[in-house]
Parts: structure tokens; sequence; C-alpha cells
């Protein structure tokens, strides 16, 4: 006996599914709310990562070599020192 309304149950919803178009897919309801859910928690980690960074402060230690007046010769990318 329950197998019969599930059945009727499913005969009612066959010509909804016949209405639709068969070639256009949409998101719908769920994916809008998905994606807005995804939008405000970039902004929110944007905005804490924004704080946080306001909060740094990097002042730049002073080169020791620079300080005595020594200088080296500038040294390209991928030569090597020598002696």
């Amino acid at each position: 006996m329950p197998d019969m309304y599930a059945t009727q149950a499913l005969t009612h919803l066959v010509p909804l599914a016949e209405e639709l178009d068969k070639n256009k897919v949409t998101p719908g309801v769920l994916g809008f709310i998905v994606f807005a859910a995804l939008a405000v928690g970039v902004w929110l980690l944007m905005k804490s990562m924004n704080r946080h960074m306001g909060k740094v402060d990097f002042d730049e230690a002073p080169d020791p070599a620079a300080a005595e007046g020594v200088t080296e010769p500038a040294v390209s990318a991928g030569s090597a020192k020598r002696k």
C-alpha cells in the first residue's frame, strides 16, 4: 500500500519536469546562496588581513657594513665571488 502513494506522488511531478527546457541549465537559488556565502567569506578574510597588516610595524635594521663605511663591489646574479 505505501508503495502506491509514492508512485502517485511521482506521477504528479512528471508533468512539471517535462515543462522544463532540457537545453537550459541554471544554478538556481542554491547556487546563488553558495556564491554569496563565498563572496562574504572572502570579504571578511580581506578585511581581517588588512586589519592585521595595519598592526605590523616593520622597521628595517640598518646594514652593518654600510654603517662602517665598508662597501663591497656589486656582484651580478649567478657569479661567484673570487678571492
